[in-house]
């Protein structure tokens, strides 16, 4: 143990081994994974949902439990700045996106039980539903929005987060079916559906001054879902919320405005990728007069082929300087390209019967997403936020590839892998294939290699530089953990040796 020749080749083959195993974990095991998913025809074709989808939700049921009910033990919600976008709204919008998709897939099961799992959702995930659903209705989760509202955050205004709490209460009750939450149900219902039918133009604020139209959007179609749970009826309501979607309210394109003044009901900016896929997803079921119509304008004037990648950008392709930024709606926005706008757009297009542009984006997203044997979409948890998040991505894409069409839509299918996707397989299979070669060819020269010099310093800072690695590993501190391990690789080294 104490020669120099086997400290010198216990590191090197340590340092193989580990460098073959991290290849086979992210690159190898993750490229065998995303072929298989990408022959599922439920890509392609609306016979259900895919399986990766299924896989994913079995995978993160239990996780996405303890984190919740972690998450409401701490009370971190009450003590995090009021405009920490992931700090605030990401807990609770991750959870109800959650439940949103237990809901699809239970809804799936109910008409192919047994077919991908032999559980139904509703039963394995049973207490991860009422987690989530807890997390909702927390008080302490809703700390940014007393403080922006005051006292009368639940009936003042709040859009955004009302239409949260109507959503999670109802993707509860549709799966537990124990009316727990009815009461308060009906009351989010009914006062939000008055305040927007008494308001000048049909909208309202998120927040103070800041009037997102395709939130309403959407909390008018969380209102008009109620009514199968509470036996209303906003036919009427939903009608007269067109105000808010047309006339000076749409862009030059015909899309609803991203931005609005809800006192005068004039548009203060454009539509958006994010935006124009978050209203298609729900127009098909609010006003399907509307939506063949408007995802043929978005596709119009959003779509486009780049770089080897195919999908939606994030601003129209007549507004200038809009290739390469980021913000905490679109994600890392580049050459044009929305990853939200996209991701959005798999759900926009399966809703929309639009499969044929589905498979083109599923593909796209399905690669980005970098999926390891362990369940993680890998992609998706760097784009969520470690300290209040973890699990937003994976829940959102969750909801959206679990979107399937209304019955009756017209189908189109069709469409085709971009090379995006083709570089991704490479990116995955021949690096990982390249690096567990050079780790074999590794091992079999560690004996071979000449010894270091100040060899028994390198092995114990090898060796300190490695256990602490997987200390902070086994802690979960993921950055310093791989940092640690990653710095262990490049010892021994023999160009400290003044012969070198």
């Amino acid at each position: 143990m104490n020669s120099p020749l086997f400290q010198s080749t216990f590191m090197r083959r340590v340092n193989a081994v580990i460098l073959i195993g991290v290849a086979s974990w992210f690159l190898l095991i993750p490229g065998v994974i995303l072929t298989w998913d990408l022959t599922d025809p439920a890509l392609r074709q609306p016979t259900g949902i895919p399986r990766s989808a299924w896989r994913m939700h079995q995978r993160l049921t239990p996780r996405y439990g303890q984190w919740a009910r972690d998450r409401i033990a701490s009370g971190r919600a009450a003590h995090v700045g009021l405009y920490d976008v992931p700090a605030t709204e990401w807990a609770m919008f991750g959870s109800v996106f959650y439940l949103a998709a237990t809901e699809n897939l239970q809804r799936d099961w109910e008409r192919h039980p047994g077919r991908a799992s032999s559980t139904a959702p509703a039963i394995y995930a049973r207490r991860t539903i009422e987690a989530a659903t807890d997390l909702v209705l927390d008080p302490t989760h809703h700390t940014w929005v007393k403080n922006h509202w005051g006292p009368g955050y639940l009936h003042r205004e709040n859009v955004f987060f009302r239409a949260m709490l109507i959503q999670a209460m109802m993707s509860r009750e549709n799966l537990v079916h124990d009316g727990r939450d009815l009461v308060q149900l009906r009351d989010q219902v009914e006062t939000l559906a008055a305040a927007l039918d008494a308001s000048p133009h049909g909208l309202l604020n998120d927040y103070p001054d800041e009037c997102y139209p395709i939130d309403v959007f959407a909390a008018v179609a969380m209102i008009r879902r109620a009514d199968s749970l509470l036996g209303t009826d906003h036919r009427a309501f939903v009608e007269r919320q067109r105000r808010a979607f047309q006339g000076s309210l749409v862009d030059s394109d015909g899309l609803p405005g991203y931005f609005a003044n809800p006192l005068t009901g004039i548009l203060e900016d454009p539509s958006r990728g994010i935006g124009n896929s978050y209203v298609c997803l729900y127009c098909p079921e609010l006003y399907p007069d509307w939506a063949t119509n408007w995802y043929s304008r978005y596709k119009e004037a959003f779509w486009q082929h780049k770089l080897g990648a195919i999908g939606f950008r994030e601003y129209a392709r007549q507004i200038p300087n809009k290739e390469w930024f980021y913000d905490v709606d679109a994600g890392p926005v580049m050459a044009g390209f929305g990853p939200a706008a996209n991701a959005y757009g798999v759900a926009a297009a399966r809703a929309n019967g639009r499969f044929d542009d589905a498979w083109t984006l599923s593909s796209q997203v399905l690669a980005a997403t970098w999926p390891l044997a362990s369940g993680t979409w890998f992609g998706a948890r760097i784009l969520s936020s470690a300290a209040h998040a973890p699990y937003l991505g994976e829940a959102n894409l969750l909801f959206l590839f679990t979107t399937m069409p209304a019955p009756g839509t017209p189908i189109t299918t069709g469409g085709h892998m971009p090379p995006f996707v083709y570089w991704f397989l490479l990116f995955y299979l021949g690096l990982g294939l390249a690096v567990i070669l050079s780790g074999i060819r590794a091992l079999r020269k560690a004996a071979s290699l000449p010894v270091p010099p100040w060899c028994s310093f390198q092995f114990k800072l090898w060796a300190g530089l490695l256990i602490a690695g997987v200390i902070a590993l086994a802690l979960q501190r993921l950055g310093a953990g791989c940092i640690l391990v990653l710095a262990a690789q490049f010892l021994p080294r023999t160009l400290w040796s003044s012969h070198a």
